[in-house]
């Protein structure tokens, strides 16, 4: 239950009340970030990842006080699976989709399966085959910040 909301802040009703991120905050970032991520099409995952964390940053050192971390955890849930639904889409038809998650070590009985599935992209984007073939670790080593370490980085300054 929230009390009061003051500057994209909001204050929880505990003993001992916790400054979070407004749920308002929350999704008009999402929709700024959906827009960036329509931006890009078209464009390799690795420059729409650089626009995204040049955003992504900003917002993070605005809400570096917020106590509560489920905000962001959820939010970095959420920002990998849009990725990965923009690299499903970016495999295209279902032998390249075969072909890429071969070549990132999925076993061919599960590519096959899972390249002609015939679900939407964003049911494959959490898929555990996605998981498997597009890491959080490769994501990250594509310039994704993590906002949960962000945040934690940024309270401490």
């Amino acid at each position: 239950m929230v009390i009061a909301s003051c500057a994209g802040y909001s204050v929880t009703v505990h003993r001992r009340p916790k400054l979070r991120v407004s749920p308002e905050s929350v999704q008009r970032m999402k929709q700024r970030l959906r827009d960036l991520l329509r931006i890009g099409r078209g464009r390799s995952l690795r420059t729409v990842i650089a626009t995204v964390a040049v955003y992504l940053r900003g917002w993070l050192g605005y809400y570096r006080k917020a106590e509560e971390r489920k905000v962001f955890e959820d939010l970095d849930q959420w920002l990998r699976r849009k990725l990965r639904r923009i690299v499903w889409k970016q495999w295209k038809p279902p032998r390249t989709r075969y072909r890429k998650l071969r070549a990132h070590g999925i076993a061919p009985d599960q590519a096959r399966r899972s390249a002609w599935n015939g679900r939407g992209p964003w049911y494959n984007a959490g898929a555990s085959h996605m998981h498997l073939a597009v890491p959080t670790k490769l994501l990250r080593g594509w310039g994704l910040p993590s906002s949960l370490d962000e945040h934690q980085r940024l309270q401490y300054l």
